[in-house]
C-alpha cells in the first residue's frame, strides 16, 4: 500500500521521465511470467495425486470436481458479463509499443479442441501454450494414481516440485513492492491521473463480483444441493474468512478453514481432509472471476475486438488457470499472463493492475475459501458424511 501511493506520487511528479525506473517493474512482471507453465503443471498434478486413490477421485472426488470446475466456470462468465457491462478500460488510450495490437485468435471449434491435445508437450511447455499443459498436468496426473503404487516416487516428487513453486512464488512476490512501486509511478507518470480512474472501477467491480459469488452462487449450492441453512455455514467459517482475507493466501488459511469445516460444519475428517485441501489447490472462484474482469479490461484498454473464440478461450483459460493457481499471494498475477496471452491480448495489461493486485487479492482469496467450505459441505451432504446436529449448532470453536 506504501509502494502504491508512493509511486502514484512519484509518477505524477515525473511525469514522462518515470520512464528511467520502469525496468525494475518489467523486471517484476518477467519474473511473474517465469513461473507460469512450471507453477501450473505441479500444482495440477500434485493437486491430482493427492486424492491417494484412483477409486476415490472417481466418486468423491468426482462429485468435488464438478462443483470446483462448475462453480469457476460461473465466477468467469460473471466477471466478464460484468466488465461488459461496466467496460472499465473503455477510453484508456494505451498505445503497444512499437507496432499494432495483436490480433485476436479465429479460429474454429473443431481446431480449438484438436489443439487441446499437445503433439509435442515439452513444445507446448517452451511456447507457453497453457491450454495442452494443462490437459497434460491432468493426464499425467490421473496416471500416476492409475498405476498405483509404481507412481508413489513420482507423485513425492510432483508435490516436492509443487512445494518448490510456491515457495518460488512468495520469493517474486517479495518483490512486489518495488514491482508496485515502479509499475503504478509509471501509469501515473505516462497516462496521467486518469488512468487511475480504470483502477478504480477494477478495484470495485473486483468486490462486487466476489460479493455476487458469496451471497447468491454459494448459498445457492447449500440450498439446492447441501439443502442446510446459509447462515449456520456463514456463522461457522467466517474464522476461516477472516484469516483468508488478512492474509491473502489460501494455503495460510488452510489450517483454520479444515477446523471451521470439521467442527463447527460437521463434516467428516476425511471429506474435510481431502475436499478442502484439494480446494485450496484448485478452487480458485475468485481468481476466475478477477481473470474474466481483467482479460475483457486488457481487450478494452488496446481496442481490440474479441471475437465468440476469445470468450471462449477467455472462459475455459480462466477456468483452468483457477484450477492451477497456487494458493499463495500474489498468484492471480502469475495466472493472468496465460489468459491474456490466449486472446492476444499485451502482456503489459498486467503493469496496469499489479500495483492494486494485494487489494483485490484479499478479497479473492476470501472468496476461494469460502469456496472451499462450500464444496466440502455439499461432498459431505451427498455421501453423508456430515453432522447436521454439528452444523447447526451455535456451539462454534
Amino acid at each position: 500500500m506504501l509502494a502504491l501511493v508512493l509511486g502514484v506520487a512519484v509518477g505524477i511528479l515525473l511525469g514522462e521521465d518515470v520512464q528511467s525506473i520502469k525496468w525494475i517493474g518489467d523486471l517484476f512482471i518477467r519474473a511473474i511470467k517465469m513461473l507460469v507453465v512450471p507453477l501450473i503443471f505441479f500444482s495440477l498434478v500434485s493437486g491430482i495425486t493427492a486424492v491417494g486413490d484412483i477409486g476415490r477421485l472417481g466418486s468423491v472426488g468426482g462429485k468435488a470436481m464438478m462443483l470446483f470446475m462448475g462453480t469457476a466456470l460461473i465466477a468467469v462468465t460473471l466477471g466478464m458479463s460484468l466488465a461488459s457491462l461496466v467496460q472499465p478500460g473503455l477510453g484508456l488510450d494505451i498505445s503497444v509499443a512499437g507496432g499494432a495490437v495483436p490480433p485476436p485468435p479465429d479460429k474454429s471449434l473443431t481446431q480449438m479442441i484438436v489443439e487441446l491435445v499437445p503433439d509435442n508437450p515439452i513444445m507446448a511447455m517452451a511456447q507457453g501454450s497453457i491450454l495442452p499443459v494443462i490437459i497434460f498436468a491432468m493426464l499425467f496426473g490421473i496416471s500416476i494414481l492409475a498405476v498405483g503404487d509404481q507412481g508413489t516416487p513420482l507423485a513425492r516428487a510432483m508435490e516436492a516440485g509443487s512445494a518448490v513453486m510456491q515457495k518460488m512464488t512468495i520469493f517474486v512476490m517479495e518483490l512486489a513492492p518495488f514491482g508496485v512501486f515502479a509499475l503504478i509511478a509509471w501509469v501515473a507518470g505516462t497516462f496521467g491521473f486518469d488512468a487511475l480512474i480504470p483502477l478504480g472501477k477494477l478495484v470495485a467491480l473486483n468486490y462486487i463480483g466476489c460479493g455476487i459469488i458469496l451471497l447468491l452462487v454459494y448459498p445457492a449450492i447449500l440450498r439446492f444441493i447441501a439443502r442446510l441453512p446459509i447462515v449456520d455455514f456463514y456463522r461457522g467459517i467466517v474464522d476461516a474468512q477472516a484469516v483468508a482475507f488478512s492474509t491473502a493466501s489460501s494455503n495460510a488459511a488452510l489450517p483454520v478453514t479444515l477446523r471451521c469445516v470439521q467442527r463447527n460444519l460437521g463434516v467428516s475428517k476425511s471429506i474435510a481432509s481431502f475436499t478442502v485441501a484439494l480446494g485450496a489447490t484448485i478452487n480458485m472462484n475468485g481468481t476466475a472471476m478477477y481473470l474474466g474482469v481483467v482479460a475483457l479490461f486488457g481487450a478494452q484498454a488496446y481496442g481490440i475486438d474479441l471475437s465468440w473464440y476469445s470468450y471462449v478461450l477467455i472462459a475455459l483459460t480462466a477456468t483452468l488457470g483457477a484450477i492451477g493457481a497456487a494458493g499463495v499471494p500474489g498468484s492471480g498475477l502469475v495466472m493472468m499472463s496465460l489468459v491474456l496471452s490466449s486472446i492476444g491480448v499485451p502482456l503489459e495489461t498486467i503493469a496496469f493492475v499489479a500495483g492494486i493486485n494485494h487489494l483485490l487479492d484479499m478479497m479473492r482469496t476470501m472468496t476461494n475459501v469460502t469456496g472451499d467450505a462450500v464444496v466440502a459441505v455439499a461432498v459431505g451432504r451427498m455421501a453423508n458424511e456430515i453432522d447436521v446436529e454439528e452444523y447447526r449448532s451455535d456451539d462454534d470453536v
